[in-house]
């Protein structure tokens, strides 16, 4: 009987031992905006595994959609309080969790997917600031 799997909390906080500047709930909501920007996919793309595979910039403006609505004017100073500056800040969560098997990654992906996409702290406390990708 092998051991059981560690949840993915545990993940996070093994990963928050080594390297803590990042907050706890930053990790869930990167996830979370993970899973929602997939299910916004158009059905082909879905279903395709190859297809439905986000870039860095996809996922950045997944995350700012969602910390809009979830958090509206509050998203920048929320950002802030995790650690989370920029969309370099989300690649190296997104990393974390790719060495420690929570993610996949694409041998081509990297954390340059993440330099040069919106400027995070003006997308998020402005309502109407693209989020482009």
């Amino acid at each position: 009987m092998s051991p059981p799997e560690p949840n993915f909390w545990d993940v996070v906080d093994a990963l928050r031992e080594r390297d803590s500047r990042y907050r706890r709930e930053a990790y869930g909501f990167v996830v979370g905006a993970l899973g929602m920007t997939v299910q916004s996919l158009p059905e082909d793309r879905r279903a395709d595994p190859v297809r439905r595979h986000l870039s860095g910039r996809e996922l950045l403006a997944g995350i700012i959609r969602l910390a809009r609505r979830e958090f509206g004017a509050l998203a920048p100073t929320v950002f802030r309080e995790w650690g989370v500056r920029d969309g370099e800040d989300v690649g190296r969560i997104v990393f974390q969790l790719v060495e420690a098997g929570q993610l996949s990654a694409r041998p081509e992906d990297t954390l340059e997917d993440f330099r040069g996409g919106p400027d995070l702290s003006r997308a998020l406390g402005e309502p109407n600031a693209p989020a482009r990708h």
